[in-house]
């Protein structure tokens, strides 16, 4: 059997295949989608409403390219609304509220999401392209997780900040990406509505159906008018609330552009502000680290998300002495992923979320080549219809290559190589962002002297992508301020007297 030289152990690989034949296949196990509305409308005051001009837009399955729903295109009047009856909950009803009775409210709206998880997580794979898998384990029970947390914070705040006592802010603008539509509006919706304040949200163009079915949600658990607004529609609608001069607050997940022109529009003002914005995260692994744990963490920190988390572990820092091995392992791992349908509970890497994402994917990887980086790419049957692209990794290549400087938010990995602890330090720090890391070992007081050094919001140790509710999450240079999560997700709602 010839070696291939891509990958000199292919011959393994096939071995295997050959010993073990059929077992490598899978029969479908499709989750059963479920029946949508053909038209979404706005959630403003309590109510669903048409927006203003009558427009909509489609929303789609990117794994189908069908269209789902049509969808209400707020401007900036609806917007308008959106903000007119957050301001009337918040100083009628929301603010004045008893802290234990409001936490009441955001715990219903908790048991909820928990009651309706397999409709919610079957939509979000749906209209985002994430495995079902990933849905369904990870991400809705963290978006339960979090309004139940918060819920616990409601009552206790005169306790959450020493010596200080904390007041409510007023408006919160929230605006969010496609990646996790459902967690991120949970990240930002729970702390702001246990502090006291009131919320508008837009959620992202291509991902807003799981917003507005929390709005069902949040209506049915008889949340006071007014409090929470979702208004769908594009970069306009975000635009109208972040220059709203009736907003206290603008909080904003999203790219590095975009967040920068928010900071611009804001400056002068008195609103407040937090952002948190693209990454381009190291994963360091050292030569007495435990290697098949570390690719399994490779794995599940770029590859099972496809890379859409912007904490998303797509820099691979490897000592020298174990590339080899890594890269060896790694492409064993990697050609037993399985891509397709987003529904089958057995798919791996599911469909990208839009074709224009996946264009500027093409871009990058193909920048990645032409620089001088060795690619190694899967061969896997690709669904005829969808944006799709196949689990890859680059070796060979320089810190001054795209794809080691830029976010690519697709199933690439960009494999650098160090010799010492000073020189992974160095490398990993040398990038505009500094949103999370991570740290592979088997010596404690390793881990805590490099932690120590990166410039990172988040540092995982021995495992990547392990969030909690009380954990704080944010970045640091290019990747934005403020933190979400834990005690600290509370102070970017409230004033400090």
């Amino acid at each position: 059997m010839k070696k291939n030289s891509e990958a000199p152990h292919l011959e393994i690989v096939e071995s295997r295949r050959l010993l073990f034949g059929d077992l490598w296949d899978y029969a479908p196990s499709p989750e059963k989608p479920v029946n949508l509305k053909k038209h979404y409308d706005l959630f403003i005051d309590g109510k669903f409403v048409p927006a203003k001009s009558g427009k909509t837009f489609s929303t789609i399955n990117p794994a189908t390219e069908e269209s789902l729903a049509e969808v209400a295109l707020a401007d900036e009047a609806d917007v308008d609304r959106a903000v007119k009856a957050a301001r009337k909950a918040y100083q009628n009803v929301w603010s004045k509220m008893k802290p234990a009775e409001r936490a009441k409210y955001i715990y219903r709206i908790a048991r909820m999401i928990q009651e309706k998880a397999r409709e919610l997580c079957i939509i979000e794979t749906m209209n985002g392209g994430k495995p079902i898998r990933e849905s369904r384990d990870i991400d809705l029970p963290l978006v339960a997780a979090h309004f139940f947390f918060y819920a616990g914070w409601a009552d206790k705040l005169d306790y959450a900040f020493a010596g200080r006592k904390a007041r409510s802010i007023g408006v919160a603008g929230q605006i969010i990406p496609w990646n996790f539509p459902l967690l991120m509006a949970a990240w930002k919706i729970a702390p702001a509505l246990a502090t006291g304040n009131a919320v508008v949200l837009k959620p992202a163009e291509t991902t807003p159906l799981t917003a507005l079915h929390l709005a069902e949600i949040i209506q049915e658990a008889d949340l006071p008018p007014g409090v929470v607004n979702i208004v769908t529609g594009d970069g306009g609608a975000g635009a109208a609330i972040v220059n709203h001069k009736d907003v206290d607050k603008i909080a904003f997940t999203g790219s590095t552009e975009v967040g920068k022109m928010i900071q611009k529009a804001i400056a002068g003002t008195k609103k407040k502000l937090t952002l948190e914005l693209g990454g381009k995260a190291a994963n360091i692994i050292f030569e007495d680290a435990p290697i098949d744990q570390a690719v399994e963490g490779i794995i599940n920190g770029i590859y099972f998300n496809q890379g859409h988390v912007c904490c998303a572990g797509s820099r691979l820092l490897v000592q020298e002495g174990i590339v080899d091995v890594v890269t060896r392992k790694l492409w064993d791992r990697l050609r037993t992923l399985r891509v397709g349908n987003p529904l089958d509970k057995n798919t791996d890497i599911g469909a990208i979320n839009s074709k224009m994402q996946l264009e500027k994917i093409c871009s990058l990887v193909e920048s990645g080549v032409d620089e001088g980086a060795r690619m190694h790419q899967i061969t896997c049957d690709l669904p005829e219809r969808g944006f799709w692209f196949r689990p890859t990794f680059f070796t060979e290549v320089a810190q001054s290559h795209r794809i080691a400087q830029e976010e690519i938010f697709g199933p690439v990995l960009s494999m650098l190589t160090f010799r010492t602890p000073e020189e992974a330090i160095e490398r990993a720090n040398n990038t505009p962002y500094g949103l999370s890391a991570g740290v592979w070992t088997d010596k404690g007081s390793k881990i805590f002297k490099i932690a120590s050094k990166l410039r990172a919001g988040v540092v995982w140790a021995n495992t990547y992508n392990q969030f909690d509710p009380a954990s704080p999450f944010g970045g640091y240079k290019e990747s934005g301020f403020g933190r979400e999560g834990g005690l600290h997700g509370l102070m970017p709602y409230v004033e400090l007297i």
